[in-house]
């Protein structure tokens, strides 16, 4: 089944991020960041193709640089989802695209299998609109943290809800290492006639409350999938989050 869909991976990138500023340009080990992130979607061998869509000409001529493929998007872009649906709608409309993955352009360790995963997740139940990946938690400091977004879902794998909040929670209201607790990944597969819609849809009042986008999809009624995956991955929010990528890396070349 997976063999004959036609996945495409979105990478937004803005270089005038409020606690980073430069982020995708910022060097790791002799790479950026953004090049970084780039050639490891490029491992997933579900992926079509991937694509940059920035409105900074200095990450496109970087990407364009390093060999990889970019596009200018509108700066009146308010998120990356935005960047998603305008770009797709310049580009692939006329395409026939089957899942497209956005991917945020500080992942640079994310594993490529939660990709794979998030696509095959999407393509195997036709009432779902968009699909989505978690892992276990493995600490309390990171069950507590509201900065790690966790998520419930139901037997049949759907979202139920996400929270910064730790849930589910209990009459104690305190954290049970012997309960699953599950940390989610922010990277997502939209069908793409729902991508468009997506775009478009209103601020709802969880999605507000909590500061998460993907409630509103939720709120509205749709259906996200989630996969369940066994890696963990860092982000680079800050400048102190590059170390931690630089250890994941040193560990990774040691083993290859």
């Amino acid at each position: 089944m997976t063999s004959n869909l036609k996945s495409i991976a979105i990478i937004p990138a803005r270089y005038g991020s409020v606690r980073f500023p430069g982020k995708p340009l910022f060097e790791i080990m002799g790479k950026s960041l953004i090049q970084r992130t780039y050639e490891n979607a490029a491992l997933c061998p579900l992926l079509s193709s991937i694509i940059v869509a920035t409105d900074d000409l200095r990450i496109y001529n970087h990407v364009k640089e390093f060999g990889g493929n970019a596009a200018m998007t509108s700066p009146h872009c308010t998120n990356g989802t935005e960047r998603l649906a305008e770009l797709y709608s310049q580009k692939y409309l006329q395409d026939e695209i089957d899942v497209i993955i956005n991917i945020q352009g500080d992942e640079p360790c994310l594993d490529p299998n939660a990709i794979s995963a998030i696509i095959k997740l999407l393509a195997s139940d036709p009432q779902a609109v968009m699909s989505t990946a978690a892992v276990k938690i493995t600490s309390e400091e990171e069950a507590l943290n509201p900065s790690c977004v966790k998520c419930t879902v139901d037997l049949k794998g759907n979202a139920l809800y996400f929270s910064r909040s730790l849930i589910p929670g209990s009459k104690t209201g305190k954290y049970d290492p012997k309960k699953t607790y599950l940390k989610h990944l922010g990277v997502y597969g939209y069908r793409p006639s729902f991508l468009l819609k997506y775009s478009k849809l209103k601020e709802t009042p969880l999605q507000a409350e909590e500061d998460l986008e993907q409630l509103k999809v939720i709120e509205n009624g749709y259906r996200i999938k989630v996969a369940l995956v066994e890696s963990h991955c860092v982000g680079v929010d800050t400048p102190e989050d590059i170390k931690k990528v630089e250890n994941i890396l040193c560990k990774q070349n040691s083993f290859s």
